[in-house]
């Protein structure tokens, strides 16, 4: 570290924080509540409080750090490492679910679960559900797969097991009244062949972990013990059942930190509760209150603007965010006719700052409160080839072939494991077919005993006959690969694995460019897992059944490469915790957003409100908001009105007169063009507009005729095809590199890039 003492390394880094963050660093003991405004360090604060604790002499193994996301902690545990050095390594840190699957793995003999139990994820839930639906005989319209997951994932954040289920008179009757009164069974089918199968969900992680604290109060007591420090990043974004947990962990030595925003509560519909950080100083009376409201991310309009949102949400506690950063520039706003027109817009502002500014994609964020809204921007920026990349689609490891060989090496970890067992038996194809594989489910139901367990004793059933030796043969392949993961590590394994089945061959014949692809994706998962096993970082063994559980608690952003230039598309949700120089928030519209489920309560509405604050905070220099007075919805086009969010920001923050919102949108159908600006900018000439719409207005375009734009001069009027008729007021530049600063009469000032304006003289008679 270079430092001698405690007390200079103290000095050192407690010079790079603000007061208010050195006393959330400094005070350690007891239990604190650290409210985090948007912007304002927080990840620094935490990483130097843990760092404070170590250096104080705190074993590290000591240390119990919960975070959300994978990236959230591998980006502290670096900068811890920086500080205190290899010891960060010991840390107790990481996500809620890989903290508690870490320790189920350690206990598993109490809830009668092997060690290599499998993690499912939400497809393998999904696909399990399907099957116990079919074979119950249900309507998979009415018992919509999502639908039951969603429900049993609610019962489990709220501590409802299958057994307890049952006793639940209130869930029953809701069931019944809504025409499913079957869910219950589903949920008990569901956790018995989970438990059959040696596999937990994520939902699971949480729920059993909170069993084994309940039910084996000396496992309770020795975690309780080993953890003499607990910090929750998000703790707004908590469920009830990670808050038993924390509760449970913290109540011998309380000194718990939490961290959060109440402001940034946006989680409800996965179960999270905002009372958790409301409350938190009733659990904890004596809790020391610090308060993070210096914003070091955005420009003061952008900040400001922000306040006057959050403060017409009621719930809330008290803080006021402020920043030294400078004024920056006001709100843009896009108003389109429809959201076709709203895409275009954003793709051509966006080619618009890059030109002038040198700037590169990953600069740029587009947002939006549902995937479906992106259609019209992704279609808009492909024409304009402007690179980007949509989070919250289908991510690496939910494509096929990835899964196909991930199911191969969790059932050599996991023998037990039902759903990679029905999704691989027969791929690539050896003769084991949907009969087959019926009849074996049938059978393991029966025998109340795995897939795998009737396998192995195929011989003794006569509805097995016919298949048995090509049933033997999978089953000695895999028997193979098990003992091969004992001896070699878990590239050597993949790669054997990938070769013996016959699935890398099979990719490699596949000629088309679908079949490359497919095969260059494998290829990268194989790099993928060599990186894993060549990481000196990680204390980790670098078996297979870790790094199987290292991708199973990947989240799709902690998957982004953040050197790839693109522009980024997501969801508001997904965008919490990111930051952008420029946001583009699209979609500002009455039941769009906020939502139409969200205008019942206050409660749904403060919460959408909530999600608006959040999608403003993630903007650096640069905000702009769009909105169409006409959107296509179920294949019409139907009128919109803005949403009544833009008024919440005051009038101060825009670059307009907002009385411009109150233009009728116009008649759908009757009128082709894109609308005209009114009223707009008269006083000022200068002024950039805040909304940008086409003009029916060309003034006499006879009059402007293309000529060699190099020799254009100073004073010359040319007319630009979307912002009309202007005057030069300067160049700059050579080459393909020549600007144009041009006065437009109703736009304002506007400096382009001369190959790319398509600009037209002034031809004088």
């Amino acid at each position: 570290m270079g430092i001698s003492t405690f007390d200079d390394w103290m000095v050192s880094y407690l010079s790079q924080l603000n007061q208010a963050q050195c006393d959330a660093v400094i005070n350690t003991e007891g239990p604190s509540l650290i409210i985090a405004g948007a912007g304002s360090g927080k990840t620094r604060v935490l990483t130097y409080r843990i760092a404070h604790l170590i250096e104080k002499g705190i074993d590290p193994f000591q240390i119990l750090a919960l975070t959300f996301t994978n990236k959230a902690a591998r980006e502290m545990r670096g900068r811890i490492e920086k500080v205190v050095g290899t010891e960060a390594r010991n840390l107790w840190m990481g996500t809620f679910h890989s903290v508690f699957a870490r320790i189920l793995r350690i206990e598993s003999e109490k809830i009668g679960y092997p060690r290599n139990f499998t993690i499912y994820d939400a497809d393998d839930t999904k696909s399990l559900l399907k099957s116990i639906i079919k074979e119950m005989g249900l309507n998979d319209k009415v018992y919509k797969p999502n639908m039951v997951y969603g429900r049993i994932s609610n019962a489990k954040n709220n501590l409802i097991s299958a057994e307890s289920y049952f006793q639940r008179d209130d869930l029953i009757s809701a069931d019944a009244e809504s025409a499913k009164p079957k869910i219950v069974e589903i949920y008990k089918t569901y956790a018995d062949r989970c438990f059959k199968s040696s596999a937990m969900d994520f939902d699971d992680l949480l729920l059993k972990t909170h069993f084994l604290f309940k039910n084996h109060l000396d496992v309770l007591n020795k975690y309780q013990h080993r953890f003499l420090y607990t910090l929750v990043d998000e703790y707004q974004d908590t469920n009830h059942c990670q808050y038993m947990i924390v509760k449970k962990l913290a109540a011998v030595n309380e000194n718990i930190s939490v961290v959060g925003d109440d402001a940034q509560s946006i989680y409800s519909f996965r179960g999270a509760t905002i009372q958790n950080i409301l409350n938190f100083k009733n659990d904890y009376p004596d809790a020391k209150t610090f308060k993070l409201e210096q914003n070091y991310r955005s420009t003061k309009i952008i900040v400001d603007a922000a306040n006057s949102i959050i403060k017409k949400n009621k719930n809330q506690l008290d803080k006021t965010v402020f920043t030294n950063n400078a004024d920056g520039e006001k709100i843009q706003l896009i108003r389109a006719v429809t959201d076709n027109e709203e895409g275009r817009f954003i793709a051509q502002s966006i080619f618009e700052e890059k030109m002038q500014n040198q700037l590169p994609n990953r600069h740029f964020a587009i947002l939006y409160r549902t995937n479906a809204q992106s259609r019209s921007v992704e279609e808009a920026l492909r024409r304009m080839n402007i690179a980007y990349k949509i989070y919250g689609g289908l991510s690496f490891y939910q494509r096929k072939e990835i899964k196909d060989l991930i199911a191969y090496l969790r059932l050599v970890i996991n023998p037990n494991d039902e759903e990679a067992i029905k999704r691989i038996i027969n791929y690539p194809s050896r003769g084991i077919g949907k009969t087959t594989l019926d009849k074996l489910i049938v059978l393991a139901n029966q025998k109340d005993q795995s897939i795998s367990d009737i396998i192995t004793q195929a011989q003794n059933f006569h509805q097995l006959k016919s298949p048995f030796k090509k049933l033997k043969d999978f089953h000695t392949m895999m028997e193979t690969f098990r003992i091969m993961a004992h001896e070699k590590d878990a590239y050597d394994t993949a790669y054997y694995v990938a070769k013996s089945t016959g699935l890398l061959k099979n990719l490699r014949e596949d000629k088309t460019i679908e079949g490359v692809s497919r095969f260059e994706n494998i290829e990268e998962l194989l790099n993928g897992i060599k990186e894993f096993v060549e990481d000196d970082t990680s204390e980790k063994e670098k078996t297979l059944a870790n790094y199987l559980q290292e991708i199973a608690l990947l989240t799709t952003l902690d998957q982004a490469d953040e050197n790839e230039d693109h522009v980024t598309l997501m969801t508001i949700h997904m965008s919490k915790g990111l930051e952008f120089p420029y946001v583009y928030l699209s979609g500002l519209e009455e039941n769009l957003f906020p939502s139409a489920l969200s205008i019942d309560s206050r409660e749904e509405l403060e919460e959408e409100r909530r999600l608006f604050y959040v999608a403003v905070t993630r903007a650096m220099k640069k905000l702009t908001f769009s909105f169409a007075t006409s959107r296509f919805k179920y294949g019409n086009l139907l009128p919109t009105e803005p949403s009544r969010f833009i008024n919440d920001i005051e009038p101060k923050y825009y670059n307009m007169d907002r009385k411009t919102l109150e233009q009728k949108p116009l008649p759908i159908g009757k009128n082709k063009s894109y609308g005209r600006s009114t009223g707009f900018a008269k006083k000022n000439p200068r002024q950039t507009p805040a909304y940008a719409i086409k003009t029916n207005r060309p003034p006499s375009i006879q009059n402007f005729v293309p000529e060699n734009m190099e020799n254009i001069q100073k004073n010359s009027k040319i007319q630009h095809e979307r912002f009309g008729v202007g005057e030069v007021l300067e160049i700059t530049g050579e080459g393909n590199n020549k600007k144009v600063q041009i006065n437009f009469e109703e736009f304002g000032e506007k400096t382009l890039v001369l190959r790319f304006a398509k600009l037209r003289y002034f031809k004088h008679d």
